[in-house]
């Protein structure tokens, strides 16, 4: 537990890493080597558990702030039910699925927060080839969201 409070700096955090690492060290344990330090091979799969979690919260810029830092968006005059951004998220993920295949592909994988060279890598096509489909899907969205919806900064003048 002191390692992984260590690492986390932060004591539910560091409860959530040890039981992590202890639920992949059963679900693994067929790969530890009888005669070799246990210790040092739980300490080993905390460590890159926790650099696998740092690195995915580094990709999604997550932020974590206290909840005084949004309490101006709480404070709105009415209240909204949120049909309008749902239809509009059905509506883009409705524009995602009628861009070639070729385009929706690394564009989602990206969203979902795949690095450009993991995406490569995985659909065997070059970074660069990766980088222009990403470019193209954006710019194809951008434009089929702009005639389904117009601009939204002019309706929402009017």
């Amino acid at each position: 537990m002191t390692f992984a409070v260590r690492l986390t700096h932060n004591k539910e955090d560091a409860g959530d890493l040890l039981q992590e690492t202890m639920g992949k060290a059963f679900r693994h344990i067929e790969s530890f080597k009888v005669g070799t330090n246990f210790r040092a091979w739980l300490v080993t799969i905390m460590r890159n558990l926790f650099i696998n979690q740092y690195r995915k919260k580094k990709v999604r810029n997550m932020q974590i702030e206290p909840i005084d830092n949004h309490l101006y968006s709480l404070e709105k005059s009415g209240v909204s039910n949120g049909g309008e951004s749902s239809m509009m998220v059905q509506e883009i993920y409705k524009a995602i699925s009628n861009l070639d295949k070729g385009y929706s592909l690394p564009f989602q994988m990206h969203y979902q927060g795949y690095k450009y060279d993991e995406i490569a890598e995985r659909l065997d096509v070059p970074l660069g080839t990766v980088k222009s489909r990403i470019f193209f899907a954006r710019r194809a969205l951008k434009e089929m969201i702009h005639r389904q919806f117009g601009d939204l900064h002019t309706a929402k003048a009017v």
